[in-house]
């Protein structure tokens, strides 16, 4: 059996890292049947999947973040790209499909003010994002502008502007069990009302980091941020 030699492996990764303003991005090619090297790779659709390809017309990319910072960073390069498209390129938002994931510590993200004023303490608590002013954090620190570095980029304001949120259903899960413990309720009661209450353009994926391989078998550029710029 062949091994894998992993100084290729890093000699790979060194390459198609790309260190941006705080962020580490890295582009991955799109998914190719018939591409010379003998491969019969088809990658198989699935239902819940579906909406990953009902999203951009000429561009697709997936911006992943999994801290309280990274979070922050991804809707800002987000923002960015739709903002460098128009700018260089003349094109327009509706060109882009473009999702934002929020997964393992940035999961409170996915959710509107009125999770996060009933349970700040579990959210601030993964997110580790502070008021600076010492104050308790009870609303979603993405639905407010020029607070906690995410300029004016709110998540209404990218949803109305096509952007499209993916959640890790295991963190929701995570969180939805530690809430019931400390609250003496039922996990899936408490479960179903953070579903119930997920931020506009939202899609629960069963990981984050497994939406993340869906949608670069549809096409879409990944990019992970890793701190606010």
């Amino acid at each position: 059996m062949k091994k894998n030699n992993p100084m290729k492996r890093r000699r790979f990764l060194t390459g198609a890292g790309l260190a941006a303003a705080g962020a580490t991005v890295v582009a991955t090619a799109q998914a190719e049947t018939g591409n010379g090297n003998g491969s019969s790779f088809t990658p198989q659709r699935h239902s819940e999947d579906r909406w990953m390809d009902e999203l951009g017309i000429s561009h697709r990319a997936f911006v992943d973040s999994s801290t309280g910072q990274g979070g922050i960073a991804a809707v800002n390069f987000a923002s960015n790209i739709l903002r460098a498209h128009a700018m260089g390129y003349g094109g327009s938002d509706d060109d882009y499909g473009m999702i934002v994931c929020f997964r393992h510590a940035s999961a409170p993200f996915g959710f509107n003010d009125a999770m996060w004023e009933k349970y700040s303490e579990v959210f601030v608590g993964r997110t580790q994002i502070h008021d600076s002013n010492g104050d308790p954090v009870t609303h979603n620190p993405l639905s407010v502008e020029r607070t906690y570095g995410n300029r004016d980029n709110t998540v209404n304001k990218l949803a109305n502007r096509g952007i499209h949120f993916a959640i890790c259903n295991l963190s929701t899960l995570g969180m939805a069990g530690m809430i019931a413990r400390v609250a003496g309720r039922k996990s899936d009661e408490v479960y179903q009302e953070l579903v119930s209450n997920a931020v506009p353009n939202s899609h629960f994926v069963a990981a984050g980091v497994l939406g993340a391989t869906r949608a670069q078998e549809y096409g879409y550029t990944f990019m992970y941020a890793s701190d606010s710029d």
